[in-house]
């Protein structure tokens, strides 16, 4: 069967293709979103990918080095969001660790006006992720490991924004 066509679309197949290209080229330039969980210390940084369907962490820090390092990441990455943990105590007020976050969160906006920066309730996030480390058999010494314990937190952090976005529309 000498030229023959594998795949033909003319008139309003066409049209139809196109907008489903455009939808496809939509959802997949989709940007991303960030969560950091802010330490004196260290930071933990998660991100989900593409779709904004899966959270994932990407690495821990240290504090003096995360201006930097977010600009090297937004300069290569799209980032719609980037959702800060927020300390609160059982009664809900901000806990002690809250007088650092808030200066940072300032310099956040003031830094990368053009994204938004929201908060997230960061309550257990790090006794949940210690659990995670268990669950998934991690060793003893290897769960000593606290920035693996940072960035599981921010994980968990952008997992719990995700759902809320999720079940907020």
């Amino acid at each position: 069967m000498s030229g023959a066509r594998l795949f033909s679309v003319t008139g309003e197949g066409f049209a139809v293709f196109r907008r489903i290209c455009g939808v496809f080229y939509y959802f997949c330039s989709m940007a991303r979103i960030m969560a950091i969980d802010y330490g004196s210390k260290r930071v933990g940084i998660a991100v989900t990918d593409a779709l904004q369907i899966i959270s994932t962490g990407l690495t821990t820090v240290h504090s003096k080095d995360l201006i930097e390092f977010l600009k090297n990441y937004l300069a290569k990455e799209e980032v719609e969001c980037i959702v800060v943990g927020e300390p609160k105590r059982m009664n809900n007020e901000p806990s002690d660790s809250a007088r650092f976050i808030e200066p940072f969160v300032m310099h956040l906006k003031r830094t990368f006006p053009k994204i938004k920066v929201e908060r997230m309730d960061e309550r257990f996030t790090s006794k949940m992720a210690f659990q995670t480390m268990i669950d998934s058999g991690l060793k003893k010494m290897d769960r000593r490991n606290k920035e693996l314990v940072d960035e599981i937190s921010a994980t968990i952090i952008l997992q719990s924004y995700m759902e809320k976005k999720k079940n907020n529309f």
